[in-house]
């Protein structure tokens, strides 16, 4: 019984401490309800542990309220009608005919700050047959462990497709590294020229911006950008919820990269994103023509961006000097 107590003590607090924290953030509007009920559920729960004997009779009934917990919090359901910021605004929409692409709602917005823009939503096409592969940033904004990862596409003759895997924020709501965790944030591709996405982090948010070209054959890299269209579509009508753990920037590349038939091993890496270059060179991913530290100092575009800025031909001048090399295969841990 001692060992039992040991071993179901802290599963128990934290999946109460979990409840909690769900009642805090997805519960009531009201704060004092919430709070009220976060803080009862809590001692409860506890209160029931220490009070009820025999104590495997105690973890039974609180095992059955959180289960109800869980049965809840499960059914709290995304919506696409919310008051969002201007640049989340619009849900972007794909369509392929053959091999010519249309995209709806592409992302070019002009900043003057992170916060002051001028909106622009365009439709624009693209021919698949002109695909020549895919690149992958990575942004930093503060502790390395952890970055932001945005795909692109690369059409050739200077013409990119970004798509990056973000929160959808309302009106008033700010990204929250905890509220990531629960039901506060629906899941948002923004699709969008490399000028908007990637100039916006490294020229007016201050992000360390990586580039790395990926080993990916231009039919693999055709059947992911499939892939990931389809989920933009799919999100137009059937929202779904963002998860910091689950259904992030990076959990969702591997989705995709594991529909299209590529073969993705779990890593811790994956989680700690900010590694992710290092794990893209140890499984051949990425150039590796290089020594990693040389690769990862070339690979820096802050300075080619800020200098590039608003210019037509950006994507052209952040790529200057970048390394990279053609072919490889999806199938042996390329992409």
């Amino acid at each position: 019984m001692v060992f039992f107590r040991i071993c179901v003590w802290p599963l128990m607090l934290l999946c109460i401490t979990w409840g909690a924290l769900a009642l805090w953030f997805d519960g009531p509007p009201a704060r004092w309800l919430a709070g009220t009920m976060s803080a009862g559920f809590a001692a409860g729960c506890l209160v029931l542990l220490v009070r009820l004997r025999p104590f495997s009779r105690a973890v039974l009934i609180v095992g059955f309220v959180l289960l109800a917990m869980v049965t809840w919090w499960s059914l709290i359901p995304p919506h696409n009608d919310r008051d969002w910021y201007p640049d989340v605004a619009r849900l972007p929409r794909a369509a392929i005919e053959g091999s010519r692409m249309t995209i709806e709602n592409l992302r070019n917005f002009d900043y003057l700050t992170e916060t002051d823009y001028t909106e622009r939503w365009e439709t624009r096409t693209y021919n698949l047959d002109t695909l020549r592969g895919v690149d992958m940033f990575l942004f930093y904004w503060g502790p390395t462990l952890i970055a932001h990862t945005i795909t692109s596409w690369d059409f050739g003759g200077g013409q990119h497709l970004a798509i990056s895997i973000e929160t959808r924020k309302e009106k008033g709501e700010f990204y929250s590294a905890v509220r990531g965790f629960f039901r506060q944030y629906e899941l948002y591709y923004v699709v969008a020229d490399e000028r908007d996405v990637v100039r916006l982090r490294t020229n007016y948010r201050g992000d360390q911006g990586y580039l790395y070209r990926l080993r990916m054959r231009p039919d693999h890299a055709r059947a992911l950008l499939i892939d990931y269209l389809g989920e933009v579509n799919r999100l137009a009508e059937h929202p779904r919820w963002y998860n910091a753990l689950t259904h992030n920037c990076t959990t969702m590349i591997r989705y995709h990269i594991k529909e299209v038939g590529g073969s993705q091993p779990w890593d811790w890496r994956i989680l700690a994103n900010g590694r992710l270059d290092e794990l893209g060179y140890e499984r051949g991913s990425i150039v590796t023509s290089l020594p990693f530290s040389e690769l990862k100092q070339r690979s820096n575009i802050m300075e080619k961006a800020q200098a590039a800025d608003s210019s037509p031909d950006f994507s052209e001048q952040i790529r200057e000097g970048l390394p990279g090399e053609e072919g490889g295969s999806f199938s042996e841990e390329r992409g």
